[in-house]
């Protein structure tokens, strides 16, 4: 019983409107197809599909290397089903240039809703003026556009200095959106009072069925406040993967249009209210064209999402890796 009240004193920090929220739009055929459920971002009303894609881990591997041709195909797949956001920043390696270069190549630099990140502060430093500002240039030549849609603080790197920068280049219309991002759970007292000091469209974290730490805090605060939120890490660095491998995907997962365990692990993420966008990165197109299903159908409402917390509760552990 005890783990039973926990789920559903997780479920309330959702808030009421969640289960209203959860529901899709009517859906509509589009090439054959549904469209996808969107999110309004909070400080415009500017919708956005509930899922997008994310270009750290395996698309940061592979924009380093010399056959780039999957990834041409995640960012096809990802532009003909109607995706839109973008989730990079310079230090991903090569993922920002490469992934800039394929869009302008295949002609829809335009249609991507361009997220990156700077930070040039040392970990517990301060940041250059001079170095932030250069860093965000060399990010517009990546990425080929005039206009940038969004640019975060990467992990709270000096908010002091870099939101500023941020939010002059906003005013000159450089920017659409600003923002701070952080994937540690030690850090959420930090983001919470930079969400309160700064005027933020997005804030980034990390959130999943297995980690459910932003539900306590971050995510109620960010919806109080009208602060957007992308998600990283939604399958928890792979290891809800590893724990549902070889278990079998539960039959009510169709009640809400989860055909397989990674829609029904983005599905989860996504029914909250406050997520505005969910972004599994992927260098896989197959992948990718899975991980789009998460934004059709419907979403779970509370009482599916708690048969979920239950299903992920019950799988084995991830296996533990081998030293050397």
């Amino acid at each position: 019983m005890g783990d039973l009240l926990t789920r559903r004193e997780w479920l309330r920090t959702a808030g009421a409107s969640g289960a209203a929220l959860a529901l899709a739009p009517d859906l509509v055929a589009a090439l054959g197809r549904p469209d996808l459920i969107v999110r309004a971002v909070p400080s415009t009303g500017e919708e956005l599909p509930i899922v997008g894609l994310g270009s750290s881990a395996t698309f940061r591997r592979v924009a380093g290397s010399d056959d780039t041709g999957a990834l041409a195909r995640v960012l096809s797949t990802f532009i003909e089903e109607g995706a839109r956001v973008f989730d990079t920043a310079p230090s991903y390696g090569d993922s920002e240039e490469v992934a800039g270069r394929i869009a302008a190549e295949l002609g829809v630099s335009d249609r991507i809703f361009w997220a990156t990140k700077v930070n040039v502060a040392r970990r517990g430093g301060s940041a250059d003026p001079a170095a932030a500002r250069a860093q965000i240039e060399r990010s517009f030549e990546h990425l080929g556009v005039d206009t940038i849609d969004l640019v975060q603080v990467h992990n709270l790197g000096d908010p002091a200095t870099q939101v500023p920068i941020l939010a002059e280049l906003k005013a000159a219309g450089r920017i659409r959106y600003i923002g701070i991002t952080t994937t540690s759970k030690g850090r959420y007292g930090d983001l919470a009072r930079a969400m309160g000091e700064y005027p933020l469209d997005f804030i980034g974290i990390d959130y999943s069925a297995a980690n459910l730490s932003a539900a306590d805090e971050i995510l109620p605060l960010a919806q109080e406040l009208g602060i957007g939120v992308l998600v990283y890490m939604p399958f928890g660095r792979g290891a809800l993967f590893s724990r549902a491998s070889g278990q079998e995907l539960p039959g009510w997962a169709a009640d809400f249009g989860a055909r397989s365990w990674a829609q029904l692990f983005l599905k989860f993420v996504a029914a909250h209210p406050a997520v505005t966008c969910v972004t599994p990165a992927t260098s896989n197109p197959k992948h990718m064209l899975d991980n789009i299903g998460a934004a059709r159908g419907r979403l779970p409402d509370e009482e599916e999402q708690a048969r979920i917390l239950e299903v992920v509760e019950a799988l084995p552990p991830a296996p533990r890796r081998r030293r050397g």
